[in-house]
């Protein structure tokens, strides 16, 4: 085969001759005998077994052995006996195609997704079958699966007459057996237990003994015994391997197309393996080894043995035609995916594991020089894409043990592959994303089973918290109450953590080492660098996994993702900061942050994610003059016709048709030869992208420097069509960079192509890195379980007499049970932590919270261009912080990171800015700013951040906060405002409501359940706001007692209709949806109530002083509804009374303290505090509303109503509600304003009953038939009472009864008017 000299590491100047003198010592040109003994030790005969010492093979008689004899040798030396042979046709004892997969023809039910090389199967249906094309009547064979994902499966064997269905599959029939690892069951019709569960990366070998008509499975090589015996054989009866599997399980099979990773003696693979080709290729593979071991040394005119790891390439011709020779038979072996697993894939692993790292890279790297030189093009990269799968298969599906070498010996010969220039291009342009997805080489997966992982060995002493809760205690009590031995074991566990966590750092060095790689910018000799073909492939698998129109998608797992991100942040910053020391006007990744100008340039694709301003088509056609003002962009109107036409049609346009088909397929049921969304070995197809695509900007060409005014038209570019230069920019373009606005620094951040990774790198932790963070928290959590149950069995046992064994023998059962799952636990819980929550992974994730918000800083500044920025920004710096707050303690701490008071401020500042910014239009993004800021006036230090935060700021934030309620999410911002009260209010100290203390809550690190820590500083601010706004004050407070009428009303409504389906005698449930709006409204109804508690406090004047034109009418509104909840929680053996009783899951909440604390605070405000003028407005007011009742305000105190003259008390028949019962909430001062307060108004009400005078029906409003006539409109004439007419006109300006236009409202009195009538005629 000719060589094309690809990729060699030698120079073509040592094949030149020069004098005779020096021809041997240069040139490597030999003795015809010592070149005939260098060809009999390289092409040795087979049947001479091993390779004989040099000396040996000098002295055997032999023909002279020369190139021109050598390929008649070589031919002779790979000769197969026929006997030895694989067999072409039919093989007794099977009956089908010799190449096995499955039957997606005819030979399944169900639906299901079957990769492209029909080994691979994921359910899509509720219980899918599918069998192969081979079947077996007669002798041993066995076939591999590889368990993929731990659910729902039976995996074994039927015959052709089997019929399944959607509840019946393998095993559930006749002639139909299965091994079930998920309920460690075997399955014929009826099912017994058998062998061991199995895990996610295990390998099922299914074993039929047709000889003996027996049946068997092995686990990872281990015998599970017999399953089945006495198997129906004889005329018609064969069996095919066959699966069911639930939906969305997955495995994958190896008929034989591969080698078996768990060969049993005596038993056949159903496909045969290509024995001939698999001969040829060992015996070609030591000829090539030969070559490596042995050295010509043509001035002493020997053969010197050599170590292969200490081999060097020198450019000797006599070696370069030898390894010709080899080649020119070994290539076309080298494309067959089995000869690539069992030759090449041992060879090479062998390298790796002999020698040292610098030793297998160079010998690795001179075999891929080899394999470019000898082989054609597409030969080496079919040999390379099988070796890549192969490798990927290991590392991925590879038993953990406990020094982690199978990963650290595969992850080192993938590097010593990488580490080839040319081989590195190709893998990232052609294999690693297209079909591989790479991400799984930077994942290290958790052991579901501790024992055969080692970490028994490695963590003998396990230890967990020992703490009731992480409310009532913190951790200096905890670490007080703890023993010496508690100590001394935790002592222990922790450095067992510590080894553990030395080993997994080895692998992830590894990783982070292969992405390095992966992003070198340097080789760009002869083709583009390394980088932007990773830049390339990273943006379309990111596009992949944001979104799942068309085809079904394919997602990466969360927790690759997660082990990815790391890896990917520790490899930026490592080539950022290298940046930084070779140009010191660039910045420390310490200050990384992504230029605004990249959001908007269309430089960089963000598929269809929303935008802060909503959609990119719309944002460039509304602010396309703001592009041309601040960042000299004009936008090719081409592109916005374009952008036009595809909003016109987006949601009528059809799918491609490529799309239809398999939804036009899984309609039908079926088994779809689609790309499958796991992650075996098939080729996984993006999604097509529309006009969203706008990866790229590129310049129309301009051939000189843009002065700062002159516009630059852009249009897109596809993101395989961008360059170097398109990215980088060049000393006429600004590449990614294009488009500065004058807030931004002229200085470089770094190289353009490591912003546009640390984009992707935000955008991953947003897809799926939080939510998987979160998930992980569920081991921590199912430690504390398991600790809190042994910790009360200990109790009991401790407790139970010693006469009832019986009891203390299930008590000792239940600890023994106990403490062995805490032992996996904890094992399993330091795994996670040193994987998942080190303090170095911490790290990571707090430098992408300062890098958002540096990121949303910058690009705050810009204006209406902030519009631009992608929503995922905010998202990932809310949630950043959560994840550091909530996930990795109590291990690590935020407080401890450097810098967290500074960021606490500025994300405290985001979050007060922005959560009201009118350039923010996504409602879900508008809900989590509001949601997080809730959440951070809930913490003392996240509230001392928002009070750190300018005034300026503070003041805004607050007077958003005031806004009226209507037409926006309100129900957040008052839980804001309630919060900054809490601690403040009537009885309003409690971190639970009293009558919830006994029962345990589901988090206790819920922000409602965190001590109060009002903040007097932003109440200031809502105090002056309110005074000083004319505006402010009406239009909040109307929206606050409007939305009080609704909630409470709406709550009333609800336990009406829960009250009467209790009383139904039928059975029937309550849904538990409207038990939750139920609870909702209530837990509304009482924030409102310390909103207006909160105002009248800071500003009593805004209801007080009636020189204010709306005080009055404001304050009739606010007793009004008082006195409606008063009457309605405390009417004796009412309707509110009863459903409390019921105490219905769901309504834990409603209960009468939150409630009537809240009342009562607001009443002692109006009634007891203040002057006495302003007292007595109050008083009058209150007693003027019809709904009053002082029955009411006696049951604060359990007191009975005051009784008539004559009347006798009646018996008390049950426990009466008073204030004076929970006088750990409410204090003594409180208590004794309450009876002040009662005091006052039965003195009041004697009083007012005794003046009072009956009122003409006539002269009362028709409005609300309370207070007489005293407004009249203008121009209609229509009257009623001031109060009402007030609150209409606070919403409305017609007229109540002709809905004519209200122009003013004068004042009207009866007297008054008939006088100047009767004065008049």
């Amino acid at each position: 085969m000719a060589s094309k000299g690809a990729g060699m590491s030698f120079s073509r100047k040592s094949y030149r001759l020069t004098s005779d003198a020096e021809k041997s010592r240069v040139t490597g040109i030999v003795q015809e005998k010592l070149l005939s003994d260098y060809l009999y030790r390289v092409f040795s005969s087979p049947d001479r077994g091993p390779p004989a010492a040099i000396s040996s093979i000098l002295s055997l008689p032999r023909k002279p052995l020369n190139f021109h004899n050598l390929p008649e040798h070589v031919d002779q030396l790979l000769q197969v006996d026929s006997e030895d042979g694989e067999s072409q046709g039919q093989v007794e004892g099977r009956l089908g195609p010799s190449t096995v997969v499955l039957d997606h023809t005819g030979g399944f039910e169900g639906l299901l997704l079957v990769d492209d090389d029909l080994l691979g199967v994921i359910g899509h249906s509720n219980f899918g079958t599918i069998r192969s094309t081979t079947c077996v009547y007669k002798g041993k064979w066995v076939y591999e699966v590889l368990i993929s994902s731990q659910g729902l499966m039976q995996i074994g064997w039927c015959t052709i007459n089997c019929r399944f269905n959607q509840e019946e599959g393998v095993g559930d029939t006749h002639n139909s057996y299965a091994y079930d690892g998920n309920r460690v069951r075997k399955w014929n019709v009826t099912t017994t237990n058998y062998g061991k569960a199995w895990a996610a990366g295990d390998i099922v070998s299914c074993l039929i003994d047709l000889d003996d008509g027996t049946l068997s499975f092995c686990l990872n090589g281990v015998s599970l015994g017999t399953a089945f015996e006495n198997l129906s054989r004889g005329l018609g009866m064969a069996y095919f391997p066959a699966i069911s599997l639930s939906f969305k399980e997955s495995v994958a099979f190896n008929f034989g197309s591969r080698p078996l990773r768990y060969p049993v003696a005596g038993f056949r693979p159903l496909q045969d393996p290509p024995f001939a080709d698999l001969v040829r290729a060992q015996k070609l593979l030591g000829c090539f080894q030969a070559v490596l071991s042995v050295e010509l040394d043509p001035v002493e005119g020997r053969l010197v043995e050599t170590d292969c790891s200490e081999w060097q390439l020198r450019g000797q011709p006599t070696v370069l035609l030898t390894l010709a020779h080899i080649f020119q038979h070994f290539a076309p072996l080298l494309r067959k995916v089995y000869l690539v697993e069992a030759v090449l894939m041992g060879f090479l692993l062998g390298i790796v594991e002999k020698g040292t790292p610098e030793q297998a890279q160079s010998v690795v790297h001179q075999i891929l020089d080899l394999l470019w030189l000898f082989m054609e093009d597409y030969e080496v990269q079919d040999c390379l894409k099988q070796l890549m799968m192969s490798l990927l298969r290991l590392y991925r599906f590879s038993p953990i043990v406990p020094d982690l070498g199978l990963q650290i010996h595969y992850l080192r010969l993938t590097m010593s592959i990488l580490r080839h220039e040319k081989s590195r291009k190709f893998l990232l342009s052609n294999v690693l994303f297209d079909m591989l997805r790479s991400v799984v080489f930077f994942y290290i997966k958790s052991p579901l089973r501790v024992e055969e992982a080692g970490l028994k060995e490695l963590i003998p002493t396990t230890w967990w918290p020992h703490r009731s809760s992480r409310e009532d205690r913190d951790g200096r009590e905890a670490q007080e109450e703890e023993t010496a031995e508690e100590r001394q074991r935790r002592r222990a566990y922790e450095r067992g953590c510590q080894r553990l966590k030395k080993r997994i750092e080895v692998v992830e060095e590894l990783q982070v080492q292969i992405l390095k790689l992966l992003l070198d910018n340097k080789d760009d000799n002869g083709g583009e660098a390394s980088r932007y073909i990773f830049l390339t492939k990273f943006r379309k698998f990111l596009q992949e996994n944001a979104s799942g129109r068309g085809n079904t998608p394919v997602l990466c797992p969360p927790e690759y993702m997660v082990c990815f991100l790391h890896r990917l942040v520790s490899a930026l910053r490592f080539y950022w900061d290298e940046y930084r020391a070779s140009n010191p006007r660039a910045s420390f990744s310490e200050e990384a942050y992504i230029p605004p100008q990249i959001f908007y340039n269309g430089k960089v694709d963000y598929f269809d994610l929303q935008r802060l301003g909503g959609l990119l088509s719309h944002l460039r056609k509304t602010l396309k003059d703001d592009l041309a003002s601040k960042a000299n962009i004009v936008i090719d109107p081409l592109e916005l016709q374009a952008a036009t036409m595809d909003d016109l049609d987006e949601d009528d346009e059809p799918a491609p048709a490529a799309a239809q088909r398999p939804i036009q397929a899984l309609a039908i049921g079926g088994a779809l030869p689609l790309p499958r969304p796991g992650w075996l070995s098939s080729p996984t197809l993006g999604r097509a992208n529309r006009f969203l695509s706008t990866a790229a900007v590129s310049l129309m060409t301009p051939r000189r420097l843009l002065s700062t005014m002159e516009k630059v038209k852009v249009r897109s570019l596809n993101v395989e069509q961008r360059t170097r230069e398109d990215i980088e920019g060049s000393h006429w373009n600004e590449g990614l960079l294009l488009g500065r606005p004058p807030e931004e620094p002229e200085q470089p951040l770094t190289e353009n192509s490591l912003l546009e990774v640390l984009d992707g790198t935000v955008m991953m932790y947003n897809l799926s890195v939080h939510q998987q963070l979160g998930k992980m928290v569920g081991v921590s959590d199912d430690v504390s379980e398991y600790a809190m149950a042994l910790r009360d069995t200990e109790d009991k046992l401790r407790r139970c007499p010693k006469r009832r064994k019986d009891i203390l023998a299930e008590l000792t059962k239940s600890q023994k049970v106990f403490s062995e799952k805490l032992d996996h636990l904890s094992r399993r819980l330091a795994w996670v932590h040193a994987t998942v929550y080190s303090q170095e992974k911490m790290l990571d994730i707090y430098w992408l919270l300062r890098v958002c918000l540096r990121t949303i800083e910058h690009g705050d500044r810009t204006g209406s261009l902030f519009a631009f920025m992608p929503e995922f920004y905010l998202s990932v710096a809310i949630n950043s912080y959560s994840a550091l707050k909530n996930y990795f303690g109590p291990v690590h701490s935020m407080e401890e990171l450097p810098g967290y008071e500074e960021t606490l401020t500025r994300l405290a500042a985001i979050l007060a800015k922005h959560f009201a910014d009118p350039r923010i239009v996504g409602t879900d993004i508008r809900d989590s700013l509001m949601q997080a800021l809730a959440s951070y006036v809930c913490y003392p230090h996240s509230l001392r951040a928002v009070e750190r935060i300018p005034e300026e700021q503070r003041i805004a934030m607050v007077r958003n906060l005031l806004a009226p309620y209507e037409q926006r999410p309100w129900a957040q911002t008052n839980w804001i405002l309630v919060r900054l009260w809490r601690g403040c209010g009537f009885g309003y100290r409690y971190t639970r409501l009293p009558h919830l203390l006994k029962t345990k809550p589901e988090d206790a690190n819920l922000p409602s359940l965190q001590k109060p820590c009002p903040s007097t500083l932003l109440q200031q601010h809502m105090a002056d706001l309110l005074r000083q706004g004319s505006d402010v004050a009406p239009s909040f407070l109307n929206s606050v007692l409007n939305q009080l009428n609704w909630a409470f009303s709406e709550f009333i409504g609800m336990i009406q209709e829960i009250q009467q389906a209790a009383e139904r005698l039928e059975r029937n449930f309550v849904d538990s949806r409207q038990l939750k709006v139920c609870a909702t409204c209530f837990d509304l109804s009482v924030s409102l109530l310390r909103v207006l508690e909160m105002t009248i406090t800071l500003v009593p004047e805004i209801f007080l002083d009636w020189s204010r034109p709306t005080s009055e009418m404001l304050l009739r509104r606010l007793a009004q509804l008082l006195n409606q909840v008063l009457n309605r929680v405390t009417a004796e053996r009412n309707l509110f009374d009863r459903v409390v009783t019921l105490r219905l899951p769901g309504l834990e909440s409603v209960d009468h303290y939150p409630i009537l604390v809240a009342v009562t605070g607001i009443l002692v405000r109006l009634l007891v505090h203040g002057p006495a003028s302003e007292t007595e407005q109050a008083t009058s007011v209150l007693l003027a509303d019809p709904c009053f009742q002082l029955r009411s305000i006696c049951y604060l105190l359990g007191q009975p109503e005051p009784l008539a003259p004559g009347t006798a008390s009646p018996a008390p028949d049950r426990k009466r509600f008073s204030l004076q019962s929970y006088t750990d909430y409410i204090s003594a001062e409180e208590l004794a304003q309450v009876e002040q307060m009662l005091a006052h108004l039965t003195a009041a009400s004697a009083q007012a009953a005794a003046a009072s005078l009956p009122t003409n029906e006539e002269d009362l409003c028709p409005i609300c038939y309370a207070h007489p006539i005293s407004a009249v409109f203008q121009p209609c004439g229509h009257k009623s009472c001031k109060a009402c007419i007030n609150q209409h006109l606070m919403n409305n300006k017609d007229c109540f009864f002709c809905k004519a236009t209200i122009v003013s409202v004068e004042d009207w009195d009866k007297a008054a008017n008939t006088s100047a009538t009767s004065s008049a005629t």
